[in-house]
């Protein structure tokens, strides 16, 4: 305890001190804004999007071209927010396409962290942070975990998946440190067959976290795994956080069910963070918008469902205004705020390679290491090794790409290179399977690795 203690109190602060981050008091700022009445918090909101509005005119040449084409005047939309109905929507196309356009030329020659978004609804874009507007988002992060009724000293573990090379050492000790100021621990998961789920869960055990977060599809697999093999059960955690996909009621009452814990739900994406989450004690059905960080809207499609559309108000380095998420959802406003309900957006299956079991996250966590793969896909085959049919950036190196692949998987896969236009896509708006179970007539095609 008093190890725990010293981590929150003593240690992060002088780790954030040294990495030159400023988290803590932005999360004051944050949770203040949380308490206040929604009329408070929305205009709060209007006031920041203006804001975001004007910048982007003044310094970001995406915008300072489009707002000249378009003859639009930020100032109305503090007047009328009708007005801002006047901009086109921003997409990922939009985004890959226009690259160092979108960003700020106040922030293009300073530091930028870069994440990327992950391939549900189309090939990955890279969206900068500044260091500042990370620091947001990892406050966002840090509400998040303590809405679960989390105190800083408690322990916490957080799944990720284990890379099939080595970081630098500079990197795994950031990591390390990072982890001892959080009271964070990492465990590291790659195929959930009987084995891997039964290193996972005395790792748990072990642990014994306050908190677990990862993807739910991994929790269900070892939900799954502790009902056929465990005849009882000491709650090794007392919260699971759902993260990175979508959360279905089926695998949350199932989740619920076996481990004895409470399941509290998130929305988050790599363009913005996180961005809405399910209140503790609230009787409100849906997760509640962190109106701090965004201006959320929807998109009528024809079938009466609804695409979220969201404004970031925290990252002037690349402001992203009206931004299709390519996630489905209501919006309803609350005397206490904006509620997403009827989430649907990304789901991860399971592929088997050399008869073990891996979630496609974890395929997709591996291939985001390797430079110049815009998007993938995985087909299964009876009796063949799967299938990588990989769609390469036009600047890529296909035989880097290929020896990559063989360091990762050896020859228990193997690849393709395609166009973006072979892969099958499913549902509204290109969105896709990474999974393919039958294989298709194309498989033969392209460039064979």
């Amino acid at each position: 305890m008093i190890h725990r203690l010293l981590n929150a109190y003593v240690l992060y602060p002088v780790a954030e001190r040294l990495m030159g981050r400023n988290i803590r008091s932005k999360l004051k700022v944050i949770q203040q804004h949380d308490m206040l009445p929604f009329y408070d918090r929305k205009l709060h909101a209007l006031r920041q999007l203006h804001a975001v509005l004007r910048h982007a005119g003044e310094h970001v040449p995406y915008y300072r071209s489009l707002f000249a084409d378009l003859e639009f005047d930020p100032a109305k939309v503090e007047h009328d927010l009708g007005y801002l109905r006047q901009l086109p929507y921003l997409t990922k196309e939009i985004v890959r396409q226009e690259g160092e356009r979108l960003l700020s030329d106040r922030s293009a020659h300073g530091f930028l962290h870069e994440r990327k978004t992950g391939g549900s609804t189309g090939p990955a874009a890279a969206i900068r942070y500044s260091r500042e507007a990370l620091d947001w988002t990892a406050a966002a992060n840090l509400l998040a975990v303590s809405l679960t009724g989390k105190r800083r000293h408690w322990k916490e573990v957080h799944l990720a998946t284990r890379s099939p090379e080595k970081f630098p050492l500079k990197d795994r000790l950031k990591e390390r440190v990072k982890c001892w100021a959080m009271n964070r621990q990492d465990i590291y998961t790659d195929s959930l067959d009987e084995a891997g789920l039964e290193v996972l869960w005395r790792e748990i055990a072990k642990a014994r976290p306050y908190l677990i977060q990862g993807h739910p599809s991994t929790i269900y697999a070892l939900a799954r795994y502790v009902a056929e093999t465990q005849n009882t059960i000491d709650p090794p955690f007392a919260v699971f956080e759902s993260t990175g996909e979508l959360l279905d009621t089926k695998k949350r009452k199932f989740i619920e069910g076996v481990l004895h814990c409470r399941v509290v739900n998130r929305y988050g994406n790599a363009e913005f963070g996180v961005m809405a989450y399910e209140r503790r004690m609230s009787d409100r059905e849906g997760l509640r918008v962190l109106d701090y960080m965004v201006w959320p809207e929807t998109l009528a499609n024809d079938d009466g469902s609804h695409e979220l559309v969201c404004t970031g108000l925290t990252n002037m380095a690349m402001p992203l205004i009206r931004y299709r998420t390519g996630d489905l959802a209501d919006l309803n406003e609350e005397e206490d705020g904006w509620y997403l309900t009827n989430l649907v957006g990304r789901i991860h299956e399971m592929v088997t390679i050399q008869n073990r079991s891996y979630p496609t996250h974890y395929i997709q966590d591996v291939i985001d290491r390797i430079p110049g793969i815009a998007d993938f896909q995985v087909v299964e085959r009876e009796g063949k090794a799967p299938l990588l049919r990989l769609v390469a950036e036009a600047h890529a190196s296909r035989d880097l790409i290929g020896e990559k692949i063989g360091v990762y998987w050896k020859d228990n896969v193997e690849h393709v290179f395609v166009n973006q236009d072979d892969l099958e896509r499913l549902g509204r708006r290109a969105k896709f399977s990474r999974l393919i179970r039958k294989p298709l007539a194309t498989d033969t095609e392209g460039d064979e690795g």
